[in-house]
């Protein structure tokens, strides 16, 4: 690994689009870590890295990144589809690697870059930053304590207020380039439902449509995104134009899950709602959780004695810890653990065995809903990854 004067691991960044934050914040000169080259595809971003991160080299093909042998690990921030193939020539090229999740966009995708880091012995990372969220570690910590007795059920609402421009006005609205938004936005809450419940999906199945954005005004194929975009919102969703020219993704799915452990879980996802919120709920043998907001100050609440009607005295209150920075001082941290494992190897909160289930379990829900609802079995994945990746990437006998 090549030493700095402050010997701050040195990041090169592919992709710096709509989660340039990463970058932003991996760059602490002399802190730690810095982003010493960025690749991107789009000339507009490239004038910028200068000024946002000086002395860093600006490329448009990634492969000259990668040759760089002064950059000790990488960044894969680019769109889902090419998450496979950039991080594959990634880990050959020995750098430690950062995918931000999703991992792939199929099962087939996930398992080949789990099968390039174990031949090649490379470090592999995956950007489930919610793992390190406040209110998921809070509701981790209540049901490791027991408070609610050994979890059954988990049940997630997921309401997207701005799905219709975030996910359904560029390449997201694809599903050649997702597979759907059941796979790309809810592989986040699926982990968090594994976390949780402790255990992986096993079968699924869903029902879901595109119940809203399918008839409404596309842009042509090669035009921008109109001005004011992620800046300034339509209302009611019937009114949003501009969508992206591939529309055939679902803006409303509904996924069942049985747990290899013998929980059962539920996720719903709609991309009309008036308001942006995530609710989770989780049911035990001796209580039940579920958090009123996810952001720092927000709560959890814990009704464990009973039974009784419905009240809003909860048992037990717990708040949100205060953080600083994107996704609830999530990325900070995911940042800081990514830029540890990269420099010293070890046990990591984030989990790309997790981060395969996940995606395997959207993937296969999103073949479910488009089958109508036929339940599908996740395909196991193979003991030798499985075992490599549980004991930090380190082969071992």
């Amino acid at each position: 690994m090549t030493d700095t004067a402050h010997d701050d691991l040195r990041i090169g960044v592919i992709g710096l689009g709509l989660r340039g934050n990463l970058a932003t914040t991996a760059h602490r000169p002399g802190a730690g870590s810095v982003v010493a080259a960025v690749a991107d595809t789009d000339p507009a971003v490239l004038r910028t890295v200068g000024d946002r991160f000086p002395g860093a080299t600006a490329v448009e093909d990634h492969r000259k990144l990668l040759d760089d042998p002064s950059i000790d690990a990488v960044i894969v921030a680019t769109p889902d589809d090419t998450h496979e193939a950039i991080a594959v020539e990634t880990l050959k090229a020995g750098k430690a690697v950062y995918v931000e999740k999703p991992l792939g966009i199929t099962v087939e995708q996930c398992d080949t870059i789990l099968r390039t880091a174990y031949e090649t012995g490379t470090r592999l990372y995956v950007g489930h930053n919610m793992r390190h969220m406040g209110v998921v570690r809070t509701m981790r910590d209540i049901i490791a304590r027991g408070d609610i007795g050994e979890p059954k059920t988990v049940w997630v609402r997921h309401f997207v207020s701005y799905g219709g421009d975030y996910y359904f006005k560029d390449w997201h609205a694809d599903r050649r380039r997702t597979t759907g938004l059941l796979l790309q936005k809810a592989a986040h809450d699926i982990d968090v439902v594994h976390w949780l419940a402790g255990g992986y999906t096993s079968r699924v199945n869903a029902l879901g449509d595109l119940m809203v954005y399918g008839d409404l005004p596309r842009r042509e194929p090669d035009t921008p995104r109109p001005d004011g975009w992620l800046r300034e919102f339509e209302w009611p969703p019937t009114q949003r134009r501009n969508l992206h020219h591939v529309v055939d993704v679902e803006d409303v799915s509904v996924m069942n899950m049985r747990l290899d452990n013998g929980v059962i879980a539920a996720y719903q996802q709609c991309h009309f709602s008036p308001d942006y919120f995530r609710n989770y709920t989780v049911i035990g043998t001796e209580g039940r959780l579920e958090n009123f907001g996810d952001r720092p100050g927000d709560e959890v609440r814990v009704w464990n004695t009973g039974p009784s009607g419905y009240r809003s005295d909860a048992d037990a209150v717990y708040r949100v810890p205060d953080a600083a920075g994107s996704h609830g001082g999530a990325d900070a941290s995911i940042i800081e653990e990514f830029c540890r494992f990269a420099r010293e190897g070890g046990a990591t909160d984030t989990s790309p065995v997790a981060a395969r289930m996940s995606v395997a379990a959207g993937y296969l829900a999103t073949r479910s809903l488009r089958d109508g609802g036929t339940p599908y079995d996740v395909p196991p994945l193979d003991p030798r990854l499985t075992a490599y990746f549980e004991t930090g990437q380190e082969r071992r006998g």
